[in-house]
């Protein structure tokens, strides 16, 4: 039976805007399927955001669920930490970027994590969408980076007041262009055509040399 929890997730991200997370009302008698969804999210380890474009107030909430596990591995992926180490950001081949962070210390009292995003230009720094995620949060994809592009990303614990929120931890990164990947890789195949084609001339240049042009032994004489 096919579960009826992504398509209330799409309502709740592309619907109306959503209202304050509050906690499930009362399920009456004939409510038993619905009750039981409702579990069913709240057991998930989905994670909430709100995504903020430029000049906007507020953006729609939506749900993600974590990439639990992911490991950067070194073929198709590539690293870049900040300075504290805290916050990490995986460039992956096909351009999108993974952000994956720690729990912060301490745990209580937070809120949630403000991402903000900017970009290198010619002559100044520009601003690209912000992001407002949960305090279950541990990780965001950034799925339409730009390539040769500096990105610039800050992630900043929010807490319940009266604690401050603590420094922001950034990291800076470039994505390589798609077409700059497929010319490497174009290059790297051609480049290992060439270099078997040049080791199987050369043994067959050394074959031709010891068989083919060596002079014939002169027969022994009686």
């Amino acid at each position: 039976m096919p579960s009826l929890l992504p398509p209330l997730l799409a309502l709740l991200c592309f619907g109306a805007p959503a209202p304050a997370l509050r906690g499930p009302p009362a399920a009456a008698a004939g409510d038993a399927p619905l009750a039981s969804l409702r579990r069913a999210a709240a057991a998930e380890p989905w994670c909430p955001y709100k995504v903020a474009a430029e000049g906007a107030a507020s953006g729609r909430l939506c749900f993600r669920t974590p990439a639990r596990g992911f490991q950067c591995a070194a073929r198709a992926c590539r690293a870049h930490r900040s300075p504290g180490g805290a916050l990490v950001a995986n460039v992956l081949r096909n351009g999108s970027v993974l952000l994956q962070w720690g729990p912060p210390r301490p745990a209580a009292g937070l809120r949630g994590f403000a991402l903000n995003c900017s970009w290198d230009g010619t002559y100044t720094r520009f601003p690209c969408d912000s992001v407002e995620l949960g305090a279950a949060c541990r990780d965001y994809l950034l799925s339409e980076a730009h390539g040769t592009v500096r990105y610039r990303l800050c992630l900043q614990p929010r807490y319940a007041p009266p604690r401050p929120a603590p420094p922001a931890q950034c990291v800076e990164f470039r994505v390589e262009p798609a077409a700059m990947r497929d010319i490497v890789v174009a290059m790297t195949a051609v480049g290992g055509s060439i270099c078997v084609m040049l080791v199987f001339i050369c043994l067959l240049v050394a074959y031709i040399t010891e068989n083919l042009m060596s002079p014939a032994p002169a027969p022994r004489r009686a």
